[in-house]
């Protein structure tokens, strides 16, 4: 599978500076997605892996460290071989209250050894502030205390995730920053106007997270879908847990159902619809990698074929013409 390199990253000389164009997303080994259980989780690590995914994303809030202790277990699994993956974790949501005045160097370090402990490793590849309050971004000793702990070689590099295109320019802006991860599909087209085009000046990597807008996008779904009590995609479709564009990238079921019917309908019938909006994606400049979640290892192995795709003629004029006329509306001055 092809690989991109987080330029910024590499000029620190990390061991691991690049990824494949299609990670792997492990909130779902954690929580928040219905019940996962340990060995479909590491089948699910598994079968991502064998198919040539090197990047996993993960973040210490996922199943409070669930998700972190299983990408460990995986790795001691694979030996030698785990030298060739790389993974970002995200820090910042343990605090409660959520407030920025909990992101001191205090907390900071405690959380990045919490996530060093249970990844079970020395120095972690790359840690994000997960989508911190919006003056998080404004506050320099985060940003210098993230750069101290790079000095000290507990973390080689560092970025944050973001809910909004503001947030996502700002944390450009900061120097030491190698990487901003951001919802990007089909159904959020906003960061192609300013995000990409400002993190490839800046050489800063984008992670785009929510590819298939919590599974709208596979169009498995319908109507009368119902998800798990314990599944964000029922109990947040308000935003009552925490900010809407996570699920369903804050496109109403109904509409987001009416879109995706008119993207599956100018598919090939041999090209599946979330293959086509990964490699819609992938396709993106700017674009370092992509991280659909899997929540068995057919999904995983059906994640990863979309690196080794190529997007069929005139679907991105497809996806265009879905998003103005459905949902730029709903979501475009918002995220």
């Amino acid at each position: 599978m092809e690989h991109r390199t987080f330029g910024r990253l590499k000029l620190t000389g990390a061991a691991h500076a690049s990824a494949s164009v299609v990670g792997l997303g492990c909130w779902q080994l954690g929580a928040d997605w219905g019940e996962v259980s340990e060995d479909d989780a590491l089948a699910v690590l598994r079968a991502a892996h064998d198919s040539g995914v090197t990047f996993f994303d993960t973040a210490d809030v996922y199943g409070d460290g669930r998700s972190e202790k299983l990408i460990a277990r995986f790795r001691a699994e694979l030996g030698d071989a785990a030298a060739g993956i790389m993974v970002a974790t995200k820090v910042g949501r343990r605090a409660d209250p959520f407030v920025a005045e909990t992101y001191s160097e205090e907390n900071l370090r405690a959380w990045v050894d919490r996530s060093r402990t249970n990844l079970q490793t020395d120095t972690l590849d790359l840690v994000q502030l997960h989508c911190p309050p919006p003056a998080v971004y404004d506050m320099d000793p985060v940003f210098d205390t993230l750069a101290e702990l790079r000095q000290e070689n507990v973390v080689a590099g560092f970025g944050v995730s973001v809910e909004t295109t503001a947030e996502a320019l700002t944390a450009i802006a900061r120097p030491g920053v190698v990487s901003v991860q951001i919802i990007l599909n089909a159904f959020r087209l906003k960061p192609l106007d300013e995000v990409l085009p400002a993190a490839m000046e800046a050489g800063v990597g984008i992670i785009a997270r929510v590819p298939l807008a919590s599974g709208l996008l596979s169009g498995k779904y319908t109507a009368d879908t119902t998800f798990d009590e314990n599944d964000h995609r029922n109990y947040n479709r308000d935003g009552a847990a925490f900010d809407v564009g996570e699920t369903f990238s804050g496109v109403d079921f109904a509409t987001g159902l009416a879109a995706v019917d008119e993207l599956r309908a100018d598919l090939p019938q041999d090209v599946p619809l979330p293959q086509a909006a990964l490699r819609w994606i992938i396709d993106q400049p700017g674009v370092t990698t992509v991280i659909p979640g899997a929540r068995n290892a057919d999904q995983a192995r059906r994640n990863a074929a979309a690196g080794e795709s190529t997007l069929p003629a005139g679907f991105a004029d497809t996806v265009r013409r879905v998003y103005d006329a459905r949902i730029r509306e709903s979501v475009h001055t918002r995220w």
